[in-house]
């Protein structure tokens, strides 16, 4: 017992050690270790334009820490939506991550929160937070780092390619099925190497606009994926989504197993042989070979330019007619 009570303190006499060299560092060091728009939130207490930050809508499986220091202080299960234009989370992680301090900047009061180990502002705390436990930790995205939960071999994670017309709203779709951890907008299925969205759009590089989705098959199957997929999209027009017309624009599968084509081709001729669509189903399905990632500004499109009017008239039914339909599916 003497030896547990002497390692104990040693222990936390390392950690307390730890914070204090943490928070002794210059500003000369921190200057050289952010970038300055993270300098200017971390360091000086700024706060990043609403809307802009990259973890708003970020909703990937792991760890939020420190930008500064990496100290962990929220899960992916402590984020919610509160629509107030930064990242918000119902809690912290445990073990005085996060340090309170009562801020009366701007002739408002309020509580400001500070990372413990490095004294890098945060945000603010708020009580009007819609979980159960009332609170709203409002923090801004340049203040975080995130670690992806690493999938186990038990559990490693799938990959499908999938076209079902613009991808702006098929990414916007199938990022909010439980079970899948990251949709991507690209291009694949065609000839020209690394195309841009302009050159893929004349129809001559052969490529699909596509999203590269990867799942945890424990949680979502490969099936409900693609239920999902054929419910999203008109299947039996060839290379035309409603007003969107163009061989970019063709609905495609693009397996990376045998087992997916087959899987694939089981439920396409089950869904014929019902005669489920009027017309019969027009999918490719083809063997995936390369996935080329789509310009910065197409990721997350339409969570990032909802008034826009494609977004309001095209995209939003969609996605609202989905949700609908599928709530048992969505993340929590």
């Amino acid at each position: 017992m003497i030896w547990v009570g002497i390692l104990l303190l040693t222990v936390n006499c390392h950690s307390q050690n730890t914070k204090k060299t943490m928070k002794k560092k210059d500003e000369a060091y921190w200057k050289s270790k952010l970038t300055p728009e993270q300098y200017f939130i971390l360091r000086e207490k700024g706060t990043e334009r609403p809307n802009t930050g990259k973890f708003l809508h970020h909703k990937e499986k792991g760890v939020y820490k420190c930008a500064g220091c990496g100290n962990e202080l929220f899960t992916d299960g402590m984020k919610f939506d509160s629509h107030c234009g930064w990242p918000s989370f119902d809690q912290e992680i445990k073990g005085g991550k996060i340090k309170k301090s009562i801020d009366l900047s701007h002739g408002m009061r309020r509580v400001e929160i500070t990372c413990a180990n490095c004294g890098g502002h945060l945000g603010h705390l708020f009580d009007d937070g819609i979980t159960e436990t009332g609170m709203r930790y409002c923090v801004n995205s340049l203040s975080l780092s995130f670690e992806k939960e690493q999938v186990t071999h038990q559990t490693e994670a799938m990959k499908i390619t999938l076209g079902a017309g613009c991808f702006w709203c098929v990414e916007t779709i199938f990022e909010q099925l439980e079970g899948v951890l990251s949709v991507t907008s690209g291009y694949s299925g065609g000839t020209t190497e690394n195309p841009t969205y302009k050159e893929v759009c004349t129809g001559h590089t052969g490529h699909a606009e596509v999203v590269h989705i990867e799942y945890n098959p424990n949680v979502i199957s490969l099936e409900k994926i693609l239920e999902v997929f054929f419910t999203v999209h008109d299947p039996t027009t060839l290379n035309r989504q409603g007003n969107d017309i163009g061989t970019q624009y063709r609905s495609a599968i693009f397996y990376h197993t045998e087992e997916q084509r087959k899987t694939a081709q089981n439920i396409i001729d089950k869904l014929n042989c019902e005669k489920v669509f009027a017309q019969p189903i027009v999918t490719e399905v083809t063997a995936f070979k390369v996935f080329y990632k789509a310009e910065n500004y197409h990721q997350d499109y339409y969570n990032l330019n909802q008034e826009q009017p494609y977004c309001k008239m095209v995209i939003q039914p969609k996605v609202e007619k989905f949700t609908k339909k599928y709530q048992q599916l969505l993340k929590k």
